[in-house]
């Protein structure tokens, strides 16, 4: 066994990945605070071909060093908006199709290893702040929440660490 050397990967370049097929989902940031966390999520949605990161709110924006260090050049391949107000943001995705899914522990979860994605439809992962959660005002306009099962005594995960489990169970299902 030997690790592979940078020229082995057959990495994309930015305009090859710019016309890669992507999968169907949209990340919305709803206002997250730390900059390495948005920068880990670029690089995550850039790894599994997500179709576009909405940053909501206080969300930093690129560029910036900060998000820069984590994200390693994933600002330039994954596209980007950004949207004052999450409740704007997420009515605009609903109104275009998506399918819309709070990342988020709520009364209703659907486990996320119970959840098979169809996948004839376009959805949209929400991903909340780091100590609030998602935002209330969007509450009522999830089509439903995901949870990640867990077992420890913390019974939360880093955004980005939770972002990359959710985004790797679609990206498995789509590709």
């Amino acid at each position: 066994m030997r690790k592979l050397k940078l020229d082995e990967l057959n990495r994309a370049s930015v305009d090859e990945f710019k016309t890669l097929q992507k999968i169907p989902v949209v990340v919305v940031l709803d206002n997250i605070r730390s900059m390495s966390n948005v920068g880990s999520v670029f690089r995550t949605s850039d790894a599994f071909v997500a179709e576009k990161i909405l940053l909501c709110g206080i969300t930093a924006q690129p560029p910036h060093r900060e998000i820069q260090k984590t994200a390693l050049g994933a600002t330039e391949s994954v596209d980007w908006e950004h949207h004052p107000h999450i409740y704007d943001a997420v009515k605009m995705l609903k109104d275009a199709g998506y399918i819309i899914i709070g990342v988020e522990q709520t009364d209703s979860s659907v486990k996320l290893n119970d959840f098979v994605p169809d996948t004839d439809k376009k959805f949209a992962l929400i991903m909340g702040n780091e100590v609030e959660g998602i935002s209330e005002e969007v509450l009522p306009l999830l089509d439903f929440a995901l949870e990640i099962p867990q077992m420890g005594t913390k019974h939360s995960l880093n955004v980005s660490v939770a972002a990359g489990i959710v985004l790797y169970r679609f990206f498995e299902e789509f590709l």
